[in-house]
């Protein structure tokens, strides 16, 4: 399938965990295009980045760019009717204490039991892990979006995470491209399959041991 038709499964999907008066961090990458698909009766949805600002607005137009308005992932970014700017101490204490009601992170790796690789690779440069450690375990809900499979066609599912982990058990939903997972205690539940896939699918492409909640 199409590499842009399978982010857009995940992007779309990833969207309906929106929902109004909402205060949400978005990460680096595909999860900073789920806003673009939110559903037109959310309202009063605050988008938080973690350099500093409370109320992300739109990317700009050509005209609208500001170089000095940028969010964690150093895009330009607009501000909405609202925002609010502060330092980093400040944003952090925010995410620390519990204050994101939703975090939508990219994910490298995710285990059967919910813990997250997210931040490197060994072996490759890192700008470093950003604020997905702490946005891990402090925002009220994790939802961590990644293609199912790597560009070999293995599973990104494992019954144990390979890479550094970002986190331990902290993932509470899973989206890829084939399939929906919930994680409650400990336990991988498969609560939706994407259009157009099977559950023979997703057995086959998941290393990763986990229930069948479909309904």
């Amino acid at each position: 399938m199409d590499k842009k038709i399978q982010r857009q499964k995940i992007i779309q999907r990833a969207a309906k965990e929106i929902k109004s008066d909402m205060v949400i961090n978005l990460g680096i990458g595909m999860p900073t295009l789920v806003a673009n698909e939110m559903n037109d009766h959310v309202e009063n949805v605050y988008f938080q980045s973690e350099n500093g600002l409370l109320g992300i607005g739109p990317y700009p137009t050509e005209s609208e760019v500001n170089p000095d308005l940028i969010n964690a992932g150093k895009e330009t970014v607009t501000a909405a009717k609202g925002a609010s700017y502060f330092d980093n101490a400040e944003s952090f204490a925010m995410i620390r204490g519990g204050h994101i009601d939703l975090a939508i992170l990219g994910g490298m790796e995710v285990s059967e039991t919910g813990d997250l690789a997210n931040y490197m690779i060994p072996g490759k440069l890192v700008k470093g892990m950003g604020g997905a450690m702490d946005l891990v375990v402090g925002a009220q809900k994790v939802v961590v979006i990644m293609d199912h499979m790597n560009k070999h066609g293995a599973s990104k599912i494992k019954s144990k995470c390979e890479l550094p982990l970002t986190g331990v058990g902290v993932v509470h939903t899973l989206i890829t491209d084939l399939a929906v997972f919930q994680f409650e205690d400990g336990v991988m539940k498969l609560i939706e399959l994407q259009p157009d896939t099977t559950l023979e699918q997703v057995e086959a492409h998941t290393d990763a041991h986990f229930e069948n909640h479909l309904k």
